[in-house]
């Protein structure tokens, strides 16, 4: 893939899926729109909430959340107050929830967040929490019919457990097999040449820590590609 595409800042890697606003690369969408089909089967409405995702709007996500303008959680899924924590920490703490713009999956074409929109109550909003996908949540049944199936049409959980600084994201779905090309390609070099081209809230702050970020946030969540 070329690295315009791999950070986010081409999309011409990925085509529409029928949900309008969705987008993935053309053999993710095969395999997703075929394990769409066995989900309804099983009586399940399986829908994205989000699929492929730009640099820029994974931008304006991170310069919101820096500036505090944008719900940031804790650990714990509790709101905190970013703008009262120290840089380092701030970043550190975007990073748990928010990938850093040029370093998100959902860049890839590869991965998509999923949900059931008719498990979802009347007048809730989708959080994308992994209590919703729990035992007693919401869409604890569907997550239970991927963990049985989404292998089969090449899919995987690559936050199916706190990796390193990341959150568990059980709606998270990758694509293996082009996950693992994108993963094999993606260095700090390339991130940081991105970076510097852009306005990023915590700048400096991101570009002094980079390895490390790599290292806690990015890195472990790739070992699962090799699986």
């Amino acid at each position: 893939m070329i690295p315009q595409c791999l950070l986010g800042l081409s999309d011409q890697h990925v085509e529409n899926l029928n949900e309008a606003g969705h987008r993935l690369q053309p053999p993710a969408k095969v395999a997703f729109m075929a394990m769409q089909k066995a989900a309804l089967a099983a009586g399940f409405n399986l829908a994205p909430a989000s699929s492929y995702r730009s640099f820029e709007r994974q931008l304006s996500i991170w310069n919101a959340k820096y500036e505090g303008q944008r719900p940031v959680l804790d650990a714990h899924s509790q709101p905190l107050d970013a703008l009262s924590l120290a840089p380092v920490e701030r970043i550190n703490t975007i990073l748990h929830w928010s990938a850093l713009p040029g370093t998100s999956r959902h860049h890839w074409g590869s991965d998509l967040d999923v949900y059931d929109p008719d498990l979802l109550p009347a007048g809730t909003k989708l959080a994308l929490e992994p209590w919703e996908y729990d035992e007693g949540g919401y869409f604890y049944p569907l997550s239970q019919w991927l963990n049985a199936n989404m292998a089969r049409f090449g899919f995987y959980l690559p936050f199916a457990s706190a990796n390193g600084g990341v959150a568990r994201e059980p709606w998270h779905l990758s694509f293996r097999s082009l996950a693992k090309e994108c993963a094999q390609q993606l260095t700090p070099e390339l991130v940081a040449h991105a970076l510097n081209n852009q306005h990023i809230c915590g700048k400096a702050h991101i570009l002094n820590q980079l390895d490390d970020i790599f290292l806690r946030f990015i890195n472990p969540t790739h070992p699962a590609c090799e699986e």
